[in-house]
């Protein structure tokens, strides 16, 4: 992997709208009228009666003290004022660049701003400032009017803007702006005092007594508030602990927080930046170590090494704030704001600190966005706008970048085009190696190519403070929409990051290792890391549960139970209702999570949820649930317990913390899940196609399968690719000549779902007496079917229905040919997608035969794939090619037919089928030698030992 520690990229300031120029200027006196504007449209179709919608346009006038303009007309009201404002800014000649002052001028407007702030007006105004210097007048002797020269660094926005002209360095050392304003102060030493002991300032000459009488009136409360607060304290070895600030409307209460830390006043109490939103007042009030305030004027050589020596360094704190935060500290949301004279307060537990914890990290954005905290997961794709839940990842990635004090990520776009070569039945990139991926109402899959289309790569790069480079994100794949590339790219970043903050034991050489995997470079180290080290340190006090206690699960003596020591004592009940969630899909479940302790008898719940719906397969949900909900269908219920969950979670969701943290002390607790299965949606394939067809393809397909096993008279079957055994399942439905039936396929939790539904439709057909059914064995393997092995020699009829373009194209091809070569059974169907039937599915017009023969190209380029999984979708030419070569290469005729839709009619069937047989020959059923690849039995049922 490639690393440049020192590239640096200029930071750009963000460019103000023309609107916002002319609010410098002018504010409230520029005013700006919105009209709707009726154009006259040329009638484009004459005799039609029916009413044609035309667009809205709008034009805006904007008046100003000195002229008034005239925008053009646009379809948004928006755009139409930002016109006006730039053109009234082009007619006064307003400049709009913004020069930043020097340091010496930044020097000269500092002290102008705090004479201005402790002037008589100032007192009167809605500023927070206002606040505290009011609050202070309540305060004895020479505290009288005494303001934290703190509050003044925090409070005031020109301040601090001015200080980051004199020196860059104010944005992560809270500590320089005090030295800035302290020495700003010595020159208005006639006019204010400050401290040698004390950071503070003061007025010499009192306030006019008729205006402090004034506001004391108004003010004259013995009201007591209580605050819940927070205590953070600086050794890691500490809990932090909840805290309540008894608080008289009469008192300032910076002295009550500073009487928290162990001071008699708030002279020296530091405030942190505001945590989360801009307009929130939770911030973090902490006191600096004495010898590093008597030296403020001077500056250390490495500050936050100064602080380790002192070992006063809170890193929790630190992490939150992104300042070096010393000390104890208490996290509280008080202040004064804009909008009322009053003091502003919100309670702050021990809950919204563990929210607030996991608000920074990529997974916890997410699963606070989803209001499931125990349930969410931060999912690896990004299938489909439609199947994503949740925050998007682009609108994640911003908010991890303002959590951790960098700037906006930089989204660049790069277009480009594509040209196309057909090599045998593929359509492969000319002159490129990246990966192409279609994205048709946001479905991702990868593409054959098409000459002249445009596509799209984006390119992330994100930046610190000061505009250096930490790391650029370059994925290969190409999308035919922007809006798809973001996301992707979002995601890729996201997911990258998240496997630090979800491991304490993953290395951060480790991680930066895994970075090309992701198409991501890192150009500085020492930024990442320190953004990973706070959550670290969190995470190393909140280790995984282990409850000392497992309980043995209900079926884990089942062949087909697989979910391994994670869940315990799962239990299903209700009715099977056949309606199950598969690969795509869309469940929707009623969830409750309880905290449990067996010796104690107690159970307290801590996280529920009436719907929470997420996509299967793509890691949208705790990896417990959705292996439990694979194996439910709609309308039953779970119960399971499991020992494996993250203290921090646990807090982030629960409301008492004090009654969490002395369950979790119990060596017997466990986390117990309830889950009901609401309702399924069915991926986007299935439900195209009940659009369209009654009954489903998905049955057509079945019926024909049934057709050939009663006209070759088959008495076993092996379906490739079983899945989760629908096939097998419904073939148990009509009479058959087969007496065993054997299902292959590569996914475990696939064949866990068979085994399960086959079971239980096999026992109640034993208790019938055998009846409805003459299967006499059904068998399911586990294994890849383009591995040979001799347990699936010798059938006499193979399945293989809709399978192959869920492979890549050339694992297709040697399917193909191992199925033909060394598992040869008599017969063999083989269906998948008609590409060219698309345009009937997705709604599209169908072709004239004009444009069939002038533009074939173009009725390919303008189709999507059915489903987002597909890897590839053949066109009757290219099927029957694929086909036709195979069945040649090992002496098989072969048949064309197909489901939904007519052969004769264009374009075709909807699901196009090959029909492979070979006529019986002795020789044919002896073994041939090959490699031989040993199918591992997941399940097996036998009507005997029933």
């Amino acid at each position: 992997m490639e690393t440049r520690e020192h590239l640096v990229v200029s930071h750009k300031k963000p460019t103000l709208t023309p609107k916002a120029i002319i609010h410098q200027n002018f504010g409230d006196k520029a005013c700006y009228v919105v009209e709707e504007v009726k154009e006259v449209h040329q009638i484009e179709c004459p005799g039609l009666s029916i009413p044609q919608m035309r667009p809205c346009l709008y034009r805006c006038t904007l008046q100003l003290p000195e002229l008034s303009v005239i925008s053009g007309t646009f379809k948004k009201k928006k755009d139409a004022e930002q016109s006006a404002a730039e053109i009234a800014i082009k007619k006064l000649g307003i400049c709009t660049e913004t020069i930043d002052p020097t340091p010496q001028e930044a020097q000269e407007s500092l002290v102008a701003r705090i004479a201005n702030i402790f002037s008589d007006k100032f007192l009167l105004c809605d500023h927070p400032l206002g606040g505290h210097i009011r609050a202070t007048l309540w305060r004895k002797g020479d505290l009288c009017g005494s303001i934290p020269i703190s509050v003044l660094a925090v409070y005031d926005a020109k301040l601090l803007s001015l200080c980051k002209c004199i020196n860059p360095d104010v944005e992560s050392n809270p500590f320089l702006v005090i030295s800035f304003i302290k020495r700003a102060t010595t020159n208005l030493c006639q006019y204010l005092a400050t401290s040698e002991r004390h950071l503070y300032i003061r007025r010499l000459s009192p306030y006019p007594q008729d205006i402090v009488e004034s506001l004391m009136k108004k003010h004259d409360s013995l009201e007591c508030i209580q605050v819940a607060a927070i205590r953070i304290p600086s050794s890691v070895e500490q809990s932090i602990e909840p805290v309540i600030l008894h608080i008289s409307l009469r008192e300032y209460y910076l002295d009550v927080i500073a009487n928290e830390l162990g001071f008699e006043d708030a002279a020296n109490v530091m405030i942190s930046r505001n945590l989360g939103k801009a307009s929130s007042e939770t911030r973090l009030f902490f006191t600096a170590p004495k010898p590093y305030l008597q030296d403020l004027c001077s500056k250390f050589a490495n500050e936050k090494e100064t602080l380790y020596l002192m070992g006063s360094l809170n890193v929790r704190a630190s992490y939150f704030s992104g300042q070096d935060i010393t000390g104890d500290a208490i996290l509280a949301s008080i202040g004064y704001t804009r909008k009322s004279r009053d003091i502003f307060y919100e309670d702050v537990s021990v809950r919204l600190y563990y929210r607030m914890l996991l608000g920074k990290t990529p997974g916890g954005i997410y699963k606070l966005s989803r209001e499931a905290i125990l349930a969410a997961e931060l999912p690896s794709r990004f299938t489909t706008r439609a199947n994503w839940r949740g925050s998007l990842p682009r609108d994640i990635l911003c908010m991890f970048c303002r959590q951790h004090r960098l700037s906006e990520p930089l989204f660049s776009f790069h277009p480009f085009k594509t040209s196309s070569v057909l090599s045998g039945s593929s359509l492969k990139v000319a002159e490129s190696g990246d990966n192409v991926i279609e994205h048709g109402n946001g479905v991702c899959v990868t593409s054959p190519m098409h000459s002249d289309s445009e596509m799209f790569k984006c390119e992330i790069k994100l930046l610190s403070r000061c505009g250096d480079l930490i790391l650029l994100c370059s994925p290969k794949d190409g999308y035919k929409k922007q809006n798809d590339a973001i996301q992707n790219a979002s995601l890729k970043v996201l997911s990258w990051l998240d496997m630090w903050f979800k491991s304490v034991i993953l290395p951060f050489e480790r991680l930066c290792e895994t970075a090309d995997d992701f198409n991501i470079q890192i150009y500085s180290n020492d930024i990442i890391s320190e953004i990973l080290a706070g959550q670290s340190t969190h995470n190393g006090q909140l280790n995984a549960i282990q409850c000392n206690k497992l309980v043995e699960p209900t079926f884990m003596n089942s062949s087909y139970d697989m979910l391994g020591n994670i869940v315990q004592s799962l239990k299903i009940e209700g009715p099977y209702s056949g309606v199950c969630p598969c690969n795509g899909s869309l469940p929707c479940i009623r969830y409750s999570v309880s905290l449990a302790v067996e010796s104690q008898n107690v159970k307290e719940v801590i996280e529920v949820c009436d719907e929470f719906e997420f996509e299967v397969g793509v890691g949208a949900a705790v990896s417990c649930i959705e292996e439990v909900v694979m194996q439910m269908s709609v309308g039953q219920y779970a119960y399971f317990s499991t020992n494996f969950l993250t203290s921090n979670l646990i807090f982030a969701s629960a409301g008492e913390s004090t009654k969490m943290l002395s369950l979790l002390s119990s060596k017997d607790c466990s986390i117990e899940y309830e889950i009901s299965l609401i309702k399924v949606a069915e991926p986007p394939e299935e439900r195209m196609e009940q659009a369209l067809f009654s009954p489903p393809l998905s049955k057509q397909r079945v019926e024909f399968a049934v057709q050939q096993i009663q006209e070759s008279h088959a008495t076993t079957l092996i379906d490739f690719g079983c899945g989760s055994g629908s096939l097998l399942e419904a073939l148990l439905n009509y009479p058959t000549s087969l007496e065993k039936m054997a299902g292959v396929d590569i996914s475990q939790k696939g064949l866990s779902r068979a085994a399960k539904v086959l079971n239980s439709k096999l026992s109640a057909n034993s208790d019938a007496g055998g009846q409805w059914t003459s299967v006499q064995s059904v068998i399911l393997y586990e294994g890849s079917i383009t591995n040979f092995g001799s347990q699936l020699h010798g059938f006499d009829i193979g399945t293989c229905l809709e399978v192959i373009e869920h492979m890549e194209e050339d694992q297709a091809c040697l399917f193909g040919d191992v199925a033909l070569s060394f598992f040869r059974p008599r017969i063999l169907i083989v269906s998948t997608p008609n590409f060219e039937y698309n345009v009937v599915l997705q709604k599209s017009s169908p072709p004239t035969q004009e444009q069939e023969e002038s533009d074939e190209k173009t009725l390919l380029q303008s189709c999507k794939f059915r489903n987002h999984d597909h890897k590839f979708e053949w066109t009757r030419a290219q099927f029957r090619q694929w086909a036709s070569d195979l069945a040649a290469r090992h002496n098989y005729s072969v048949e064309f037919s197909g489901v939904g839709g007519s052969a004769d009619v264009e374009p075709g069937y909807a699901s196009q089928i090959a029909l492979f047989k070979r006529d019986w020959k002795l020789e044919d059923d002896v073994l041939k030698h090959a490699d031989e690849h040993h199918y591992n039995v997941i399940w097996e049922w036998n009507s005997r030992k029933e």
